[in-house]
């Protein structure tokens, strides 16, 4: 019998699996993935599984046994090799062939790599396994290059300094954080990195690495061990060799529907035309947009026909501070800044009409997350708060929900 297929065994896929029994689909159902972990959590891979002192095990989300409990069929260490539209059918790597009445498509991203002379030197994060094989590298006296100023090489740089090693950072365009965070926080989080040793050097390309990452202007940073993290491309080759669109990701409409009605995309992989932004195509990297895409496409899987309403959501912690991004801020015209008190400070993003369309916070977590929280829900209202109520720390931002 044919039933319900997921491809992509991570946060979007699992938490599809079980939301399709949840929603009362008692058909079959079967998750696929390519490593042989059951689903586990990506963002304590840059985080706690690098600072533990004891041997990490994966955060697990759907183990074997819930996995039975809920007759979901946990197909692990198989990839899927094509999609057969027509018999709707899916091939899989040991020969196998699965049906399908609906066909998720949660395949992810995979690590952008370098293709630089010398880039077999390079290491990256992505998986448990990459995150068990970086661990033994972070100790006292080791000397770590890190290619890429974004989140993933932020975070390994946080880690790697809280363990002891010298760390520089390496990034190609003028500041950390380019793409997504607003200048001013980004340089919070620079002064906070330099205060921990950590050497930032930015608006600068590398030459090649042979034993030491070579830079463009010739200089040459020695190191034990060179990580990269620039970023990720999402996992569409299965998608576009069944013929389905593919626009930086899957491209899917609101309702994660690709232009075949039986198949759906979710999570990293998917770049959704979102209704909050005026179909903007949007592809996120985010654990909680994960959550909801994975949890949304299995009720559309079963005919829902809902269109997303979650906000774009980030965060990532580094060292004792916590960032936080609600919205898109590229949206916005205007920024109006709150102080939050003992550092922490929010940014609001207003688009020309005096709308609401992102909010960035970073400072401590209990003193953000609530204020992040609330502006979220502004944004999903489409509100166009008074700005002097937004910079006022004495205006609470649950009045300006109310109103």
């Amino acid at each position: 019998m044919a039933g319900m297929v997921i491809v992509g065994a991570g946060e979007a896929g699992a938490r599809a699996a079980t939301a399709l029994r949840e929603e009362g689909w008692d058909g079959p159902v079967t998750l696929v993935g390519g490593e042989v972990h059951p689903p586990y959590e990506r963002p304590p891979l840059s985080k706690a599984a690098l600072l533990a002192e004891a041997e990490p095990a994966a955060t697990t989300v759907l183990d074997h046994d819930r996995a039975t409990a809920l007759g979901i069929d946990l197909i692990l260490g198989t990839e899927v090799t094509a999609i057969d539209r027509t018999a709707r059918a899916v091939a899989l790597a040991d020969g196998r062939t699965l049906p399908y009445s609906r066909l998720l498509l949660a395949t992810g991203p995979r690590p952008r790599r370098l293709t630089l002379p010398g880039h077999e030197q390079v290491l990256y994060l992505r998986r448990f396994d990459d995150a068990l094989a970086l661990r033994p590298l972070l100790r006292p006296g080791m000397r770590l290059a890190i290619i890429g100023g974004g989140f993933i090489g932020l975070e390994l740089a946080a880690a790697a300094a809280a363990r002891g090693c010298a760390v520089t950072v390496i990034e190609a365009l003028p500041r950390i954080l380019m793409r997504g965070v607003p200048a001013e926080i980004a340089a919070v989080i620079a002064e906070r990195h330099r205060a921990a040793g950590v050497e930032l050097r930015t608006g600068i390309g590398i030459d090649r690495i042979d034993g030491a990452v070579v830079l463009a202007e010739g200089s040459r940073i020695v190191a034990n061990a060179v990580i990269a993290g620039i970023g990720a491309v999402p996992e569409t080759a299965l998608a576009a060799a069944a013929g389905l669109a593919v626009d930086n990701g899957i491209a899917v409409d609101a309702t994660l529907a690709t232009a075949d009605p039986d198949i759906f995309a979710a999570g990293d992989c998917a770049a959704c035309a979102h209704p909050l932004y005026a179909g903007r195509r949007i592809r996120l990297e985010a654990w909680r947009n994960a959550q909801d895409q994975g949890a949304l496409a299995a009720r559309n899987m079963l005919g829902r026909g809902e269109a997303i309403a979650a906000v774009p959501w980030f965060w990532s912690d580094q060292y004792e501070l916590t960032l936080q991004i609600a919205g898109l801020a590229d949206e916005g015209r205007t920024v109006i800044a709150r102080d939050l008190g003992d550092g922490a400070r929010l940014l609001f993003h207003l688009a020309a009409d005096g709308r609401l369309v992102a909010a960035c916070g970073i400072g401590s977590l209990g003193k953000i997350a609530r204020e992040i929280r609330l502006a979220e829900m502004l944004i999903a209202q489409r509100a166009a708060p008074d700005p002097d109520a937004l910079a006022s720390p004495t205006v609470r931002l649950k009045t300006l929900l109310a109103a």
